[in-house]
């Protein structure tokens, strides 16, 4: 039985990865180092930030060290910050989707992206209220597709005063990533899986996969967890 639906957020909630990549981007270069748009989406989507500098660090071969990754999370902050502004965009038919399953089920948010971008982006769109629970890459050590997101958001849910224990088989995780679903899996957890960063073929993992949420109904959530 489904009880507790939870979202990533870069690509399910908001059109976000986009931004992310120039403020990457424009970090890098201040820096001397470029990044094609096709690397990103292919090596390191999905990451948070201290990995995404970690892994592109060791595979130029760059010197670092915790200060320098900290140094270049700063400037790519202040970078997403500015290229934020005026371009939010929330995804198609998301507003309507989280309206329409919020009355039922505890809505959650795991995701690899830092709290307050999170919430700066959740109050834009009007949907702040929805979501009681949001674990960010403030809270976790290891970004996906390690399962400790997820697992902190099903803790939080429990140790909220939600009527009986929720099990991760009863949860089901939304997601627009390879290693969102790698994630979800690993943490026990059901998969909707949208197209908005990859193709439908590579998110075949996932029970379900939908190019948009705009349609989708509760039934369909529901009878994923029939079986």
């Amino acid at each position: 039985m489904l009880k507790a639906i939870i979202f990533d957020f870069d690509g399910v909630i908001a059109d976000t990865e986009p931004l992310h990549l120039k403020a990457f981007q424009l970090t890098l270069a201040d820096n001397g180092i470029e990044l094609s748009d096709q690397e990103y989406f292919a090596n390191y989507l999905a990451y948070d930030d201290k990995t995404f500098f970690k892994e592109l660090f060791k595979d130029r071969n760059f010197e670092h060290d915790e200060s320098v990754i900290s140094d270049f999370m700063n400037q790519k902050s202040k970078h997403f910050e500015n290229v934020l502004k005026g371009n939010i965009l929330i995804l198609e038919g998301v507003p309507e989707f989280i309206s329409q399953i919020s009355d039922k089920y505890p809505l959650s948010i795991g995701s690899g992206a830092l709290r307050a971008e999170i919430v700066e982006i959740l109050k834009y769109a009007g949907l702040r209220d929805h979501f009681d629970i949001i674990v960010s890459a403030d809270d976790v050590v290891d970004c996906k597709p390690d399962p400790e997101v997820y697992l902190k958001v099903l803790k939080d849910l429990n140790d909220k005063a939600v009527p009986g224990e929720i099990l991760a088989s009863e949860c089901l995780v939304i997601e627009d990533s390879t290693s969102g679903i790698k994630a979800a899996h690993s943490a026990g957890m059901k998969c909707l899986a949208v197209t908005n960063s990859y193709s439908e073929e590579k998110l075949s993992d996932a029970e379900l996969v939908v190019n948009s949420l705009k349609k989708v109904s509760i039934k369909q959530l529901e009878d994923l967890f029939l079986s």
